[in-house]
């Protein structure tokens, strides 16, 4: 994989990027109230530097870092806990990340963050095609930006550095354009899509907490003729590389959950995904007969979901006395949902 050599006329340093360690997740996560540490230190100097002011007692992970902490969380499209998991953590250090704090350049491991979402975004509304806003720097967002760069007049090096930038803000304050590429690609190969759920390749997922749904719902697809794959792993990652390396149609995700219920969509700020949205609003519906709590279709920025090229959505439901005496008919709802998308995605 290239890494191309940063130039001196690139963006200035960034206030957050520090040596490789300083984005490695920490020992004892997660981290939650009560605990204490270099940990949690770390974790309110991040908060604060992006506007999460925790002003408890340093060290301390107390109910300041605690209601900072939801509040990040809340904002960022995650699961709404209090609680700093890998999600939470990783998030984080994306977000000290702004478009102009660093060079940006197509390497191994791949630069992830904010600022690339935002440059994707960018590309993707002037008609440059980054594939997908995730937040990550791979092969097609490189090859996105050399096509700006030599439609801009500028040397097509890929790499992001003040020139490109001020580009990208010259052109993009003269366009009106709201929809990046990705989501109109996305909307016109659903409408083009054969109306029928056999031959999809429809991936079920879980994290190890229902697998009785998650098989039984692949068993109801495949009985009406979709090509399905399923596992159960709680590495949401690697999840979301396996959908994309099997060239999945769809991806539905399910697990066992305390509070925070909802079948989850891909969506952030300037971006999301139609057929994601439209099928979450489908599961919600079909699983509300079933469950004692209403799981709302709700955007979020989980990693399963933005990591995942086609339409996706994660559902929480539960609580697990509920859920578990109803799995046959929860499996044979979302099967059901499924069906029915693939039918008419019910795109507006």
């Amino acid at each position: 994989m290239p890494t191309p050599a940063p130039q001196s006329g690139g963006a200035p340093q960034p206030h957050g990027a520090g040596p490789p360690s300083a984005t490695r997740q920490p020992h004892g996560l997660p981290l939650r109230r009560g605990d204490s540490g270099d940990a949690v230190r770390d974790l309110q100097r991040r908060l604060a530097l992006i506007g999460y002011r925790t002003d408890g007692e340093p060290q301390e992970f107390g109910t300041e870092t605690e209601a900072s902490l939801r509040r990040f969380q809340s904002d960022r499209g995650l699961v709404v806990d209090g609680i700093c998991g890998p999600q939470s953590w990783t998030a984080l250090v994306e977000a000290d990340h702004r478009l102009g704090d660093r060079l940006l350049y197509y390497r191994d491991p791949m630069m992830r963050g904010d600022d690339v979402a935002e440059l994707q975004r960018r590309l993707g509304q002037l008609g440059f095609d980054p594939h997908w806003v995730d937040g990550i720097l791979g092969p097609r967002t490189h090859r996105a930006v050399q096509q700006f760069q030599q439609n801009a007049g500028l040397p097509d090096d890929g790499v992001v550095g003040r020139s490109t930038i001020d580009a990208l803000d010259r052109l993009t304050s003269r366009t009106t354009r709201r929809l990046t590429i990705a989501e109109v690609r996305e909307h016109e190969r659903l409408r083009l899509q054969p109306n029928r759920v056999e031959g999809k390749r429809i991936v079920v997922g879980d994290t190890g907490e229902l697998p009785v749904i998650a098989q039984a719902t692949a068993r109801r697809l495949r009985q009406v003729g979709a090509d399905v794959l399923s596992f159960s792993t709680p590495d949401l990652s690697h999840q979301a590389r396996t959908s994309n390396q099997w060239n999945g149609d769809i991806y539905l995700g399910v697990t066992l959950a305390g509070d925070n219920f909802g079948v989850a969509y891909f969506a952030m700020s300037g971006f999301e995904s139609v057929g994601g949205r439209a099928l979450a609003q489908r599961c919600s519906a079909a699983l509300a007969p079933w469950l004692a709590e209403p799981t709302p279709a709700t955007p979020m920025r989980l990693s399963i979901l933005r990591e995942t090229r086609m339409p996706a959505v994660w559902c929480r439901i539960g609580p697990g006395p509920a859920v578990v005496p109803r799995a046959p008919h929860i499996a044979s709802a979302l099967a059901d949902a499924i069906t029915d998308w693939c039918v008419d995605p019910g795109l507006q």
